[in-house]
């Protein structure tokens, strides 16, 4: 395949949300497997919704996940601008040709007019398409409205036939020009329809694949009529699939999260976003999940997508994260947690230096039961803060019961005595103890868990004991005891 052109033009109305990632994503897969360019286009045309901060708010997104655009803002290239409301003459320009050249005509008629039609035929039972009122007009007629100033819109007059192409994820589709009206490409006041503009932006940006939702194949046969009536080449069209949500609607703010910068905020790894982005969708055409961005880019191919909609599944996304850190290297990691830890006043960067054999043991202990990159900090901040706050359900169930302070008090004193402090030596001395004074090795495993970790569930005790230290384990004990007692008081 020679190298492709393929654009992501997002419209700045909001921030970058799941499904225009997912399309950016396809985009640019496509673009780095076959050596090609991908062109950022920001569309910009609706004045009231668009915004500095929404644009902004996109370039971050696409920044997170890392996909780097190769034309467009920032950039810039050799086919701007790249705004499309930079791009309005050439827009207008491209309709005053059309109507030159009869492929399209002025449409006088007003909205009250075209309103009135519309009822009426609904009323009598029948659809309504735009009849051609203004086609008919004579070039009198045409001139003495133009001599008076009369508002009017241009349509694109639609020829007879069949308007076929061959989706490169659906296959073949056709559809008949008689069942399209003659729709309008440049408004009344001036604004171009999106048909027109992206037809004129895509076809002087030399683009040559069009990859892009669903929702879009009822645009693609007035986009080619447009193309065949400029002379332009046609781009290759591949149309993914929607984004549902579990109840299998369209994905929105009621399924949660939207924006993906919003995921960023939640602790998800970029990584693991467009591995869970890639597969929602596509497929490598074999069983494997877990992919990083290199492989992804090797193994994409516009057919291997699906023609069916495809289910935003959080907990498969919170899979992905968790297979994705357990992926990362422990400095990378530790880098990745710096930021959340020193928002909880928790961070030393001696983590990263002197005490990194520390840090990254803690680390890897966590990484099993860590979802998400918050997990590491509420999951393990008993690690790094001695202020604990006990779980009062774990507390009344495993502290506060018969005896309990007394079997504490003789665990911190054989802990003080021993020789090494690690897992294997201080889990012989707990079943010491436990033997010694008759109690079951679980209620005193129970009890210590908490009075270290305020918890009921951590990683295995006595991993956590010699991760903690010795000097930490009996002060934590202590306070248990000092706990205890002014609990009977």
């Amino acid at each position: 395949m020679s190298a492709p052109r393929v654009r992501f033009a997002p419209s700045p109305t909001g921030y970058l949300h799941v499904g225009g990632a997912r399309t950016a994503l396809f985009n640019w897969l496509f673009a780095r497997r076959y050596g090609g360019v991908l062109v950022l286009r920001i569309e910009d045309t609706d004045v009231q919704r668009s915004s500095n901060e929404m644009v902004e708010g996109i370039l971050d997104g696409l920044r997170w996940l890392g996909l780097d655009w190769d034309e467009g803002p920032k950039i810039g290239g050799s086919y701007g601008p790249y705004f499309q409301s930079q791009r309005l003459d050439r827009h207008r320009a491209l309709a005053s040709r059309l109507v030159a050249e009869g492929h399209a005509y002025y449409c006088y008629c007003t909205p009250e007019e075209l309103k009135a039609k519309r009822e009426a035929a609904e009323q009598s039972g029948g659809g309504w398409k735009y009849d051609r009122t203004c086609c008919r007009l004579t070039r009198t007629e045409v001139a003495v409205r133009e001599r008076d100033r009369t508002p009017r819109a241009v349509r694109f007059r639609v020829p007879d036939g069949a308007i076929r192409f061959d989706d490169l994820v659906h296959g073949p589709i056709e559809l008949e020009g008689a069942n399209l009206e003659d729709f309008v490409i440049l408004r009344s006041d001036g604004q171009p329809t999106y048909q027109l503009s992206v037809v004129a932006d895509d076809a002087e940006m030399a683009i040559t694949h069009v990859v892009r939702g669903d929702d879009h194949i009822s645009n693609t046969p007035k986009q080619i009529l447009l193309y065949d009536a400029i002379g332009a080449p046609l781009p290759r069209f591949a149309h993914v699939p929607l984004i549902l949500g579990a109840d299998k609607k369209r994905l929105s703010k009621r399924h949660g999260a939207t924006s993906v910068t919003e995921y960023a905020g939640q602790g998800y790894l970029p990584e693991a976003m467009v591995n869970f982005l890639a597969l929602l969708g596509w497929s490598p055409g074999h069983d494997k999940e877990v992919f990083s961005r290199n492989e992804l880019v090797s193994a994409f191919a516009l057919e291997g997508i699906s023609g069916g909609n495809a289910v935003f599944n959080t907990d498969k996304l919170d899979w992905f994260n968790q297979q994705h850190i357990a992926r990362l290297a422990p400095d990378e990691l530790g880098l990745r947690l710096a930021p959340i830890f020193e928002a909880a006043q928790l961070w030393d960067p001696g983590y990263l230096v002197e005490r990194h054999a520390w840090f990254f043991a803690v680390l890897e202990l966590l990484k099993p039961r860590a979802r998400r990159l918050e997990d590491f900090l509420t999951q393990g901040r008993f690690f790094f803060s001695d202020v604990l706050d006990y779980d009062i359900t774990a507390a009344q169930k495993h502290l506060l019961t018969d005896g309990m302070a007394g079997h504490l008090r003789a665990i911190e004193a054989a802990l003080s005595e021993l020789p090494s402090f690690d897992a294997t030596s201080t889990e012989a001395a707990v079943r010491a103890v436990a033997e010694a004074r008759e109690v079951k090795a679980a209620t005193l495993i129970h009890a210590i868990r908490v009075a270290v970790t305020g918890k009921a569930v951590s990683p295995g005790l006595f991993e956590v004991l010699a991760l903690v230290g010795r000097a930490r384990t009996r002060a934590r004990l202590t306070t248990a005891v000092q706990y205890i007692s002014s609990s009977r008081a």
